[in-house]
């Protein structure tokens, strides 16, 4: 779903929706599909629900999912946004990310990602033992060298989720979106308590951007609920243009 003169919005910073290591939160050697991973408590399955607004408009809803898949210590994280009002007339179909992951050496490790919205659809498979991202990004052909830590602008979100549990933020991150590989910055900014639909929560804030791109993604995760996120925000020169707050969360 995109705004008039916005980008997708999503809660990583990559750009499309969304958004959310240094290049050394290692990505293991072991190979997909759940090989290798362990099970891994730090990974809370949820499902929420969020309003979106744009520039003080509402725009639509979203819903967030993650839930463990069918191997030990593997996961699908799912995200949907769905326009409203006027929106819906001319963006009517739902934009719908899906990120296939499991854990390894303590760390997220994506294994593949499908992004559709219409006829526009973006595949990715992860080929850890050769260091290998390959698929298509609206009929164009992908393939980019994995450097360690290397995620998907889905894959990220929950990586973020268990760095925080864990205290230990990456500065940068390494994320595929579409058919490039980009490097975001991210930076703790304190704490917050913040009132929500779901009542008022403790929440860190965390900070994400784009290596010499201006827009900043701000985003508030709960500690009380496994550090789901429970709102986001995305500027410009300081003008929110974007934000997501939460609805609903179920455990």
């Amino acid at each position: 779903m995109r705004a008039p003169g916005t980008a997708a919005f999503s809660l990583t910073a990559a750009g499309v929706a969304a958004s959310l290591g240094v290049v050394g939160t290692a990505a293991g050697q072991s190979a997909p599909g759940g090989q290798g991973a362990t099970a891994d408590t730090a990974v809370a399955p949820f499902s929420a629900e969020y309003v979106a607004d744009w520039k003080g408009i509402s725009i639509g809803t979203s819903h967030i999912e993650l839930k463990a898949d069918a191997q030990p210590g593997s996961y699908v994280y799912t995200w949907s946004i769905t326009a409203r009002g006027v929106f819906k007339l001319a963006y009517h179909d739902d934009l719908v990310q899906t990120s296939w992951l499991d854990i390894d050496a303590g760390h997220v490790r994506p294994l593949k990602y499908h992004g559709k919205q219409g006829s526009e659809a973006v595949d990715l498979n992860f080929d850890w033992p050769h260091k290998r991202a390959t698929g298509d990004s609206q009929g164009k052909p992908v393939d980019i060298k994995l450097k360690p830590g290397t995620q998907d602008v889905m894959s990220i979100q929950v990586e973020v989720m268990r760095d925080l549990k864990e205290g230990n933020l990456p500065k940068i991150f390494q994320i595929i979106d579409k058919d490039e590989l980009k490097e975001f910055n991210y930076s703790e900014a304190g704490t917050e308590k913040l009132k929500t639909e779901i009542g008022e929560l403790d929440t860190v804030i965390v900070l994400s951007q784009r290596t010499g791109n201006n827009r900043i993604l701000k985003m508030w995760f709960a500690p009380s609920l496994g550090f789901a996120p429970v709102q986001a925000e995305r500027s410009r020169d300081g003008k929110v243009e974007i934000a997501m707050r939460i609805k609903t969360l179920k455990r």
